[in-house]
């Protein structure tokens, strides 16, 4: 039997539309939904186990988003022809549509729950990724899982001046700022973005612009779910059970203690000791039986302690786990060309916060090769981040580089590329190594790459720095409190997480999530302008290390020539088999690539020695030589006949030096003058019909004088 669908229509202001569909694919899974704008089509379903695995007390999210090669019409790449692990572009789709719909499912919610997004079609005027968020909620709204949403994300692009709702990717080569937005219908719970230094009151506006257009999407997974039979009735479960008795007693025996630890000011393994020591002090009350019955609801129970006391503590008294004031940056030190091999180098360290971030230069060659579904193209500028065990005193197994490091080492990457000259000849790759982490290691990793930039000779319009802000919020009596450089406890017991970057002028990047219902303007609005003070102070503490570029790239750095040729030389000089290229790089000791662009071809030639370099832009010139009339020659006598002397001006190149252009006098031979191989400097006249080049060695010297 052919099913007869649900399908749902979603009009955009510049009059585009987005239809959801369901009841047609995927029917098995708890949530299943169609998403197509164009000739973009995206599948979104949702499945949740039963009942919560034993032992599990989190929410065992799992976001997957995979491109099908199919969708553009073309085949994968590799050996194997099929889709393999997810490309970073992917797993960053992953993270932001994780980050939206996680603190929406209920905290005492512990079944498995797998959410699987694929990209059917592509329509290459229609990005995928900002509809993957209305796709996923839509899956979750017409299921029977509980959750506190709809939500959905809209990219946010501006033109001449002009916010768009989900432009074209045409539209966004014109746009100064691309952000991610993701909220519900009351309230943003998640933003991403990069712009070219945009001012604090314009961020806002973006953000409330996006807003606005979610909420009719929100409507449309609302009046789609209403006639969804499933959805109506969400499933009954019970994942936990609790002792209130028992908990009143943890709190009053254990608050006053650690609420005296908090205020103390110690450093963070101080004070996770202490905290540690007060929870162990209270089980030692109970029997090993007695234990085994409620150590894990004791445990439980004490990090509410905790949450508590912080939060109290802040709120009430206005000071921090570290004794800081609400808006006081950690102390800063810096250092550059810290590593004497790097091409450019520098240690950040805010608090009990390093990064040691490194700078590598390269050519052409080094160009990180985009081969995806909705991509293929090459990047110049890349940057990586690392987290090992040991910056949080850790000792855990190492399985690949996680899904943070990818989204922290992207979030510094659009921070940084914004302020990267436009016209860079050099493949530009930044490593950054956090050897030491208590709070906002993608800001460290900002911060130390702007300096390693600088230290490498790179030619940035204007040094980036970065800040993460926190938030603590009352519900019950208003009260809030907004934090500057957060600890990576205020992270985790705060309610916000809030990195923004940029330059004195602008902001360059930004990363928010939020973990609390109903934010308002005005608190992101006072989170904003603390966060402009703090990124200046810290700007201003780098600029002491290094206030600008060095005027040049450092001895061992390689130094970058580009030449362009006409096309029809290029295949003189490569050769057959590439053997006059490889000649030619192993007697100069450079890299040479050549690209073919229209009719010219754009030579890039790399190298650690300029006498090398120029060396082989002189034999290349020799090989793709075209004379020009007008232009002077040193030339070689190749042969003297009684009309006049054959020049060569360039290998395999020469032109006739007639006897009468070769002096003002009547010459009655040649040899009068010159002789075979002579060097003599001539002037191009001419060519005529034939190709033929007329030289002139007359024109070059003086007039004789009339007497």
């Amino acid at each position: 039997m052919i099913p007869n669908p649900i399908t749902q229509e979603i009009t955009l202001a510049d009059g585009r539309t987005i239809t959801l569909e369901t009841g047609k694919l995927a029917k098995q899974a708890d949530g299943s939904v169609v998403v197509k704008m164009g000739g973009t089509m995206l599948l979104a379903t949702v499945v949740s186990a039963p009942e919560a695995k034993e032992g599990v007390d989190f929410l065992p999210l799992t976001v997957d988003y995979r491109e099908k090669f199919a969708a553009a019409g073309r085949m994968p790449g590799g050996f194997l022809k099929r889709e393999a692990r997810p490309t970073d572009e992917e797993i960053l789709v992953m993270r932001l549509v994780d980050r939206c719909l996680r603190p929406l499912f209920p905290e005492d919610y512990h079944a498995e729950i797998q959410l699987m997004i694929s990209l059917l079609s592509y329509d290459p005027e229609v990005s995928p990724d900002a509809l993957c968020g209305l796709a996923a909620s839509t899956a979750i709204a017409l299921s029977d899982l509980p959750f506190d949403g709809p939500m959905s994300e809209a990219r946010v692009g501006r033109v001449d001046g002009k916010l768009m709702i989900n432009p074209s990717p045409s539209d966004m080569e014109k746009s100064d700022l691309d952000m991610m937005i993701g909220a519900t219908k009351d309230s943003v719970v998640m933003v991403e973005g990069e712009m070219k230094e945009i001012s604090e009151k314009e961020m806002v506006e973006a953000i409330a612009f996006g807003h606005e257009a979610i909420k009719s999407q929100i409507d449309a997974q609302l009046a789609l779910a209403s006639q969804v039979e499933k959805s109506k009735t969400k499933r009954e479960y019970s994942h936990e059970t609790h002792d209130d008795e028992l908990k009143a007693e943890v709190l009053k025996a254990t608050y006053d203690d650690v609420y005296a630890v908090a205020k103390s000011g110690l450093p963070k393994h101080e004070r996770s000791e202490k905290f540690k020591e007060i929870r162990e002090n209270y089980k030692a009350k109970y029997t090993e039986e007695e234990l085994a019955e409620k150590a894990g609801l004791i445990n439980t129970y004490y990090h509410d302690v905790e949450y508590k006391a912080m939060r109290a503590m802040i709120l009430e008294d206005g000071q921090r786990l570290d004794g800081r004031a609400l808006d006081e940056v950690r102390p800063i030190w810096s250092e550059i060309d810290y590593l004497p091999g790097a091409h450019g180098s520098a240690v950040f360290t805010r608090g009990e916060t390093q990064s040691l971030t490194t700078v590598t230069l390269g050519s052409r060659l080094d160009e990180k090769r985009r081969d995806g579904v909705t991509e293929t193209s090459s990047e110049r500028f890349y940057l990586h981040y690392n987290f090992p065990p040991f910056s949080t005193g850790e000792a855990r197994p190492i399985r690949g580089t996680s899904r943070r490091e990818i989204g922290h080492g992207n979030l510094a990457q659009r921070a940084l590329e914004v302020m990267l000259p436009d016209d860079s000849i050099y493949t530009i790759r930044v490593v950054s190594d956090i050897l030491e982490s208590n709070g906002s290691s993608s800001m460290a990793t900002v911060c130390a790459g702007s300096l390693a930039l600088m230290d490498a000779g790179v030619k940035m319009k204007k040094a980036v720095s970065g800040i993460a802000m926190g938030l603590i919020t009352d519900p019950d009596t208003g009260k809030y409190a907004v934090l500057s450089d957060i600890l990576g406890d205020e992270d985790h017991l705060g309610d916000m997480d809030f990195k923004v970057t940029g330059t004195k002028d602008g902001i360059t990047a930004c990363q928010m999530d939020i973990k609390v219902k109903g934010l308002s303007y005005e608190i992101l609005e006072k989170a904003l302008e603390q966060s402009k003070a703090g990124r200046l102070h810290i700007l201003g503490e780098i600029m002491k290390t290094i206030s600008e570029p060095r005027e040049d790239v450092k001895p061992g750095a390689p130094k970058i020539e580009t030449m362009t040729i006409p096309k029809d030389f290029i295949g003189a000089i490569i050769g057959p088999g590439g053997k006059n290229i490889q000649k030619l790089q192993a007697d100069t000791e450079t890299t040479i690539t050549i690209e073919e662009e229209g009719d010219k071809g754009m030579i890039e030639i790399s190298g650690t020695n300029r006498e090398n370099m120029n060396a082989a832009m002189a034999r290349i010139k020799a090989i793709a030589f075209v004379p020009e009339v007008g232009e002077v020659y040193t030339g070689k006598v190749k042969s003297i006949q009684a009309y006049g002397a054959f020049v060569e001006i360039a290998p395999g190149t020469d032109g006739l030096l007639h006897i009468s252009e070769i002096d003002h006098r009547r010459l009655k031979t040649v040899d009068e003058v010159l002789k075979e191989g002579d060097s003599v400097e001539v002037k191009l006249i001419g060519v005529d019909d034939r190709g033929k080049m007329k030289l002139s060695r007359k024109v070059l010297l003086p007039q004789p004088s009339d007497n």
